[in-house]
């Protein structure tokens, strides 16, 4: 049996954490669960290009008795997301020996790390509203959000051509999540069934008109006097999220860095000495781009 030591207790410590992150990140996001992750165990540094390849479209040749093949020769286009956020989120424990021997103080330090990183995901993403231009706005800003605007975006996507196998998501803040659930055709087991029984008793929406509703309290708000707030319809191929790593310390600087990743989706975890407080630091850090992948994929539902 290898025998207990300063350096492998280190490690081992540092593995903890970082095995221990990634779920506590996933659980708090919303937009980067439903978006198109790029992830490759790469290294890279801020400022790095991602080519995110895009299928092309053909088209069917009807063949006639005798008549040869049409060749096709098409394009695979690219969308390009720039890796340009460093985010990160840094705390020190004063006994960090304390956390081997009780796990629940470390989600205690690892939770608010992890929601704020969470939440500079969930608003880089949500902040790319403005970005799909190819379909027209729906709604009015400042007025509750309404089933047409609802289904007008859906009719949006399917002219789109966003195939029926896509899952499309509608991802709104909590005022008009709360519009959505008070349309009665919506919230009652007369005309919506179980799903209209659900969202009465426990409060949750579901599915409308195709869409999986989520709510955020990062989805945009602009203006001022009546404020619009920018919610948006679209499929999962119309944002790309591309993270790839961070490279590790050099060795004998005094940090040691443990990477986590999990379903398309990475972060690095260092832990250094700080002599200043005598206290170990952990950051957490992932370096991520956000982009829109396919413009005519998403619309923004204003409310």
């Amino acid at each position: 049996m290898a025998a207990i030591t300063s350096a492998n207790l280190a490690n081992a410590i540092v593995k903890l954490v970082a095995v221990d992150a990634l779920p506590a990140l996933m659980g708090h996001l919303v937009m980067g669960n439903l978006v198109n992750r790029d992830f490759e165990p790469t290294l890279a540094q801020a400022g790095d290009t991602v080519n995110v390849p895009i299928p092309p479209t053909m088209v069917a040749n009807n063949i006639a008795e005798g008549g040869s093949v049409q060749t096709q020769n098409p394009d695979v286009a690219n969308a390009q997301i720039v890796l340009n956020t460093h985010a990160e989120a840094t705390f020190q424990i004063p006994d960090v020996t304390k956390v081997i021997a009780v796990p629940d103080l470390l989600k205690l330090y690892m939770q608010p790390a992890m929601i704020a990183l969470a939440e500079k995901v969930e608003s880089d993403l949500l902040n790319l509203y403005s970005q799909f231009t190819s379909n027209t706005p729906l709604g009015t800003g400042g007025s509750a959000l309404t089933e047409a605007s609802v289904d007008a975006a859906e009719t949006a996507l399917f002219n789109a051509k966003v195939s029926a196998s896509d899952q499309k998501y509608l991802v709104v803040d909590g005022s008009a999540y709360s519009q959505l659930r008070q349309i009665s055709r919506f919230s009652e087991y007369q005309t919506a069934g179980d799903a209209g029984l659900r969202a009465l008793v426990d409060g949750s929406i579901g599915r409308i008109k195709d869409f999986y509703v989520f709510r955020s309290q990062f989805v945009k708000k602009t203006g001022s006097g009546p404020v619009t707030t920018n919610n948006v319809a679209f499929a999962k191929n119309a944002i790309g999220l591309a993270i790839r790593r961070l490279p590790k310390p050099l060795p004998g600087t005094g940090a040691i860095a443990e990477y986590a990743e999990l379903g398309n989706f990475g972060m690095r975890v260092v832990m250094s000495y700080q002599p200043n407080t005598l206290a170990q630091q952990f950051t957490v850090d992932m370096l991520y781009g956000a982009g829109v992948l396919r413009n005519n994929h998403g619309v923004q539902v204003r409310s």
